[in-house]
C-alpha cells in the first residue's frame, strides 16, 4: 500500500524533504511506520514503548491517540503527518495585564 508521510518543523529537517511518498505492505501500522522511520533517521518518537506524549501523529488529520495510538492500522492511500513539540507563547503579554 502507498503511503504519504509529511514532517514538519525539525522531524522536516531531519528526514531533508517535508514530504515521503513509501510503499508498505498490509496490515501496516503507525508503530511500524514510526519504528521506521526512527531507525532511518534518528527521530526520537517513542518513549518506553509509545509515542511521546508532546508529539502529533496524524492519520488523514485525525491524531492517532483518538483510534488506536502506534497500534493504529493503516490503509493504501492514507497520509500520517508527524509534528514536533509545540511549545507556548511568551508570558510578556499576560505579564503586562
Amino acid at each position: 500500500m502507498d503511503l504519504t508521510l509529511r514532517f514538519f518543523a525539525n522531524f522536516r529537517e531531519a528526514v531533508g524533504q517535508k514530504t515521503l511518498e513509501r510503499d508498505y505492505p498490509d496490515g501496516t501500522t503507525v508503530g511500524d511506520v514510526l519504528t521506521d522511520l526512527t531507525e532511518e533517521y534518528g527521530l526520537d518518537l517513542f518513549e518506553d514503548g509509545d509515542l511521546r506524549s508532546q508529539l502529533s501523529v496524524m492519520k488523514n488529520g485525525t491524531d492517532v491517540v483518538h483510534i488506536d495510538g502506534v497500534d493504529t492500522q493503516l490503509a493504501d492511500g492514507d497520509t500520517l503527518s508527524v509534528f514536533p513539540p509545540v511549545a507556548g507563547g511568551s508570558d510578556a503579554a499576560a505579564a503586562e495585564e
